[in-house]
């Protein structure tokens, strides 16, 4: 657990004490009994506790009158693939004092509190910290989609290497379009809970933030939209590996055609010798064979020139 007032502490979970009157940043689980009671002790209602423990929960804000809980989506990588991203619940609680964030994933709180520390300040009141808590979530899907984008370039350029592997690419792209997907779901829902923590402040404090809340809907909107973009750049790559394997299928199918067009001719003369008529001249001819097989070859050289002034071998 990590605990910000002056300076950062880290402590075990059964260490940690909420003390009144004294403001606190804390960082833990969602898992966390001290924490839990102390909240249930303090009039935050239960049916919020469920909300906290529910991985199932979507991106909400709620409130009564001692508490702020939002519900918001981190997004971390998928061990199954690395265009694969999955989403975690992150449980801001905000008292007047208080600042509490939960995740069940030990290594998202770390993150966070790493990227956290570098921006905190023990003056910062608890508006401003809430808001650097989201603009890190923000920035961190940023990031994600900036990197689904890089990685859309390299599939974009293997799709005409001379071995492209076919199914990888078709997986890769299903994963892309998965995460891209659930960023631009969750970014639209992010939005209206954004809107509504800044529409619940006082006046006073909407005035002092208005310009750090632009930039979190500016940054949402910039991810809707980019995120949106990619998935129809899927779309567009997955339409292109399939005209590039018809091409390719269309290129096999061409060059056996052309091979059954040069030994077409060859096949009609040998048919026409392999009939059983009594009388055939050639057959009486000293150098018959040869004479065959020289007209063979100079029909089939003749028709392979054609077919490679065609370009079709």
């Amino acid at each position: 657990m990590y605990v910000f007032a002056d300076k950062l502490y880290k402590k075990g979970e059964d260490e940690i004490s909420l003390e009144v009157g004294k403001k606190q940043i804390v960082f833990t689980t969602t898992k966390n009994k001290n924490i839990l009671d102390w909240l249930l002790e303090n009039g935050f209602h239960e049916s919020f506790i469920e909300d906290i423990k529910s991985e199932d929960q979507s991106v909400a804000y709620e409130e009564n009158e001692g508490f702020k809980l939002i519900i918001l989506k981190f997004f971390k990588p998928s061990k199954e693939d690395e265009l694969l991203f999955e989403d975690t619940n992150i449980v801001l609680i905000i008292t007047k004092e208080k600042l509490i964030f939960l995740s069940e994933y030990e290594d998202v709180t770390k993150k966070m509190v790493g990227r956290f520390y570098r921006r905190y300040k023990a003056t910062d009141s608890i508006e401003y910290l809430t808001y650097i808590i989201m603009d890190i979530l923000i920035d961190n899907t940023m990031g994600i989609v900036d990197f689904i984008d890089d990685k859309l370039e390299e599939i974009e350029d293997n799709i005409f290497d001379k071995e492209v592997d076919e199914d990888e690419i078709q997986k890769r792209l299903y994963f892309a379009r998965r995460s891209l997907n659930r960023i631009a779901k969750q970014s639209v829902l992010e939005n209206d809970i954004i809107n509504k923590i800044y529409n619940h402040y006082p006046t006073a404090i909407r005035k002092k933030l208005k310009f750090e809340f632009i930039d979190l809907k500016e940054h949402l909107s910039f991810l809707i939209n980019e995120s949106k973009s990619y998935l129809e750049r899927t779309g567009y790559l997955q339409n292109l590996l399939m005209g590039f394997l018809s091409n390719r299928m269309n290129q096999a199918m061409q060059r056996l055609a052309a091979i059954s067009l040069i030994f077409l001719p060859l096949t009609f003369i040998v048919g026409n010798y392999g009939m059983n008529f009594k009388y055939m001249p050639e057959l009486n001819w000293k150098y018959g064979y040869f004479y065959i097989w020289g007209i063979n070859l100079i029909i089939g050289f003749l028709i392979y020139r054609w077919l490679k002034r065609k370009k079709w071998i």
